[in-house]
C-alpha cells in the first residue's frame, strides 16, 4: 500500500508541475495577456505626485506624452533618467510632458534620487503597482509614447540611449 501512495503521489507532483509549466508558457505566449497594441487607447491612471497631489492621464490630454515605469533599484533606469531630463528639457515648449511613475519605493528614496539626479519633470508614484499592472509592464525600464489623443504610439522595453528617446519623441511631434 506504501509503494501505490508513493506512486501516486509522483504522478500528482508531475501533474502539479506540468499544469503550472503550461500556465507560464500561456504567459509568454499569448497575444491577449493586456498587453496595448500602437493605436490603442492607453489606460488611465490617478497617482500621487511627489508634493502628494492627484495627476490623472486626463491632465496631459492634447500632449505628447512619455510616460516611463521606473524605480531606483533599478541601474538601468538611473542610467537612462538624465537622458529623459535632457530630452525633456529640449521638448516642453512643444508640449512634451515626461512622466515617470515610480515602483512602489518610499517618498524619501524616490526624492533623494529624483533631486540628486536634478529631474524637473513629473515623478509619481505607483503605490499599490495597480498601474503597472494596467499597463503590463513586465520589466524595468519600460516606456510607453502616447499620442496627444491619448493613443499608444511605442512601447520600448529596455534602456533607452538618448538618441532613441530623442526619435520617438521626435515621432509623437513630428507624426
Amino acid at each position: 500500500m506504501g509503494k501505490n501512495r508513493k506512486k501516486i503521489q509522483v504522478i500528482v507532483l508531475l501533474l502539479a508541475l506540468l499544469l503550472g509549466g503550461y500556465a507560464i508558457f500561456q504567459t509568454f505566449t499569448d497575444d491577449h495577456n493586456g498587453q496595448i497594441k500602437e493605436g490603442q487607447a492607453v489606460p488611465d491612471f490617478r497617482l500621487a505626485n511627489l508634493q502628494g497631489e492627484p495627476v490623472t492621464l486626463e491632465d496631459y490630454k492634447g500632449k505628447p506624452l512619455v510616460i516611463n515605469f521606473w524605480g531606483t533599484f533599478c541601474e538601468p533606469c538611473i542610467r537612462e533618467m538624465p537622458s529623459f531630463e535632457r530630452q525633456y528639457e529640449q521638448w516642453k515648449d512643444q508640449g512634451v510632458e515626461i512622466v515617470a511613475i515610480n515602483l512602489s519605493e518610499d517618498m524619501l528614496t524616490i526624492s533623494n534620487y529624483v533631486k540628486k539626479l536634478g529631474v524637473t519633470y513629473t515623478v509619481l508614484r505607483d503605490v499599490d503597482r495597480k498601474t503597472e499592472k494596467r499597463y503590463a509592464v513586465r520589466s524595468y525600464p519600460t516606456t510607453f509614447f502616447v499620442h496627444e489623443d491619448g493613443t499608444l504610439s511605442s512601447v520600448f522595453v529596455g534602456e533607452m540611449k538618448e538618441t532613441q528617446i530623442y526619435e520617438h519623441i521626435e515621432k509623437l511631434v513630428g507624426g
